[in-house]
């Protein structure tokens, strides 16, 4: 019996099949859904997941804006950005930055629980995610699959 590694052509073949799914954030805590959401982008929940070769699947996140945190986090939690310029570092609490650009926080949640790598920002592609709902033609053809949290 030998141990089974997917390899790149085999994901590139189509033979290792990838599953869209569709996960509404309305409700759900940052933090755990950005884990669960990493988890599946990587395909740390297939059986055939091997850590050097991309197996994960697509994840489309609706109502990115109705995520919330728990505590004071929301005017504690900070995201900064800084220009390169001198003074030019510029902060947001978690309230303003959903307000401004609300997909942001979850990507940003989501990238931070994904390895530092090229393969990280090859996975990190196949993450959508929406403000508000999602028009039904949006992803029709690719067929998602409600993921439940």
């Amino acid at each position: 019996m030998s141990t089974f590694f997917a390899r790149k052509e085999d994901v590139n073949s189509g033979e290792i099949a990838r599953k869209w799914w569709i996960v509404d954030a309305e409700g759900q805590t940052l933090g755990r859904l950005a884990t669960q959401i990493a988890t599946i982008l990587r395909g740390r929940n297939k059986p055939i997941y091997t850590p050097h070769v991309d197996v994960g699947d697509f994840v489309v996140v609706i109502n990115a804006e109705k995520v919330k945190v728990t505590g004071r986090k929301g005017s504690q939690k900070k995201y900064y950005a800084y220009s390169g310029y001198p003074g030019g570092l510029r902060e947001r609490t978690f309230d303003e930055q959903i307000e401004k650009d609300a997909s942001f926080t979850i990507e940003n949640a989501v990238k931070g629980m994904l390895p530092k790598n090229r393969l990280a920002r090859q996975q990190l592609k196949k993450l959508k995610v929406h403000n508000g709902g999602l028009p039904e033609h949006a992803y029709a053809a690719q067929k998602p699959e409600a993921l439940a949290l």
